[in-house]
């Protein structure tokens, strides 16, 4: 569980971002896909991340520190983590000139290229809609050049069960006609907490998986 979490710095490039040695778990998707409000949610404060209803208000690289434990077992004491949340900018904002889809798409490549301390890159994905291309390249981009992540459906609770799980497989199926292995998948809402605890443990298992490797 997440016991902590506060702003670091923002960035506007990988070379500005923190010099520091801790993992790195970035979030990412497309304008207003509930990326602020998860981050909110997952680290029990709504005030953190700023979220809008207008797309495109994040324009930086913007890292927070976060402290979380974890417990194996009541017999064993708790266990402390230290790691950087990242708050990366939306991909596919329409209303961006040229010019800044531009700066706001070479700031993500760079990130996701260069930056050492990132574990894992979470790419989000409105559970609403039917698959996107811009997610898709997105995606595939990523393999492509062998970034680690996972996907993170968002605002599962507009949907009703059975929708949700059509949408989900369905994106799935649409994936799998390129990849022969999916990567770990969540679905999750802000609203309801759906997720969170799923999430957050996944972080914490990659975290002991660097302590074991170190």
């Amino acid at each position: 569980m997440i016991t902590s979490a506060k702003y670091i710095i923002s960035s506007p490039d990988v070379k500005d971002c923190p010099q520091s040695s801790l993992p790195e778990y970035a979030f990412i998707g497309r304008s207003n896909v509930g990326k602020s409000s998860l981050i909110n949610m997952i680290c029990h404060n709504p005030k953190l991340a700023k979220t809008s209803q207008k797309p495109g208000k994040t324009l930086l690289i913007n890292h927070f520190l976060v402290e979380s434990k974890k417990t194996k077992d009541r017999s064993e004491a708790a266990q402390r983590q230290e790691w950087h949340l990242v708050d990366l900018p939306g991909y596919g904002y329409a209303q961006a000139g040229q010019k800044q889809r531009e700066a706001l798409k070479t700031m993500i490549e760079r990130y996701c290229l260069y930056r050492e301390q990132l574990v894992c890159l979470f790419v989000l994905i409105d559970c609403r809609h039917e698959t996107q291309k811009i997610d898709v390249d997105f995606i595939n981009w990523l393999g492509e050049n062998g970034v680690p992540f996972a996907i993170v459906f968002t605002k599962g609770d507009k949907l009703g069960r059975v929708r949700l799980q059509e949408n989900v497989e369905a994106y799935k199926k649409r994936l799998l006609e390129e990849w022969e292995e999916l990567p770990p998948v969540f679905v999750t809402s802000s609203e309801t907490g759906l997720g969170g605890e799923e999430l957050t443990a996944y972080i914490e298992g990659l975290n002991e998986e660097l302590k074991i490797k170190n």
